[in-house]
């Protein structure tokens, strides 16, 4: 065979074996994007319900970083202070109930007096807030009163 017909023949075999290599690699990038919508969707809603899960487990371990707890107090009459507070869940998933608080009483140079524990006997769903109202005879000297959370119930949730 002259040089000419052997170097028409290899250039034709050369293109048209990188025409074979172009259509499969457009056929392994196209064909897994055909597969059927629900099964992704079906990995996102389980990739989903894992999430929710994880986050429930960290929500349920540590409610006391998931509820915030503000207040205001003022004297009555006889003598008592009384503790006007509010509860607010952070919460995504987790439900508490029978919220654990504990209030320490300070002089007015910082030094510690006493310190209580209350449970607050309502119960929060994520993402809402409760009110609560407590009366304490407090110690002598007392000029500001903290107020945290120490643990909670969890409720199962709706």
């Amino acid at each position: 065979m002259p040089p000419t017909i052997v170097l028409v023949f290899l250039t034709y075999k050369i293109t048209r074996m990188k025409s074979y290599i172009s259509i499969i690699a457009l056929a392994a990038i196209t064909l897994p994007a055909c597969k059927s919508g629900s099964s992704n969707e079906k990995k996102e809603k389980e990739s989903y319900e894992v999430a929710k899960e994880t986050l429930a487990e960290k929500e349920q371990k540590n409610p006391a970083a998931f509820i915030t707890v503000s207040s205001k107090d003022k004297h009555n009459l006889i003598g008592q202070t009384v503790i006007k507070g509010n509860l607010q869940s952070k919460a995504k998933v987790a439900v508490y109930t029978d919220i654990e608080l504990e209030l320490a009483f300070y002089s007015k140079t910082g030094a510690l007096l006493e310190k209580d524990t209350e449970v607050i006997y309502e119960t929060l769903q994520p993402g809402t807030a409760a009110n609560f109202k407590s009366k304490y005879f407090a110690p002598k000297g007392t000029d500001s009163i903290a107020i945290s959370v120490l643990k909670a119930k969890n409720a199962p949730s709706n």
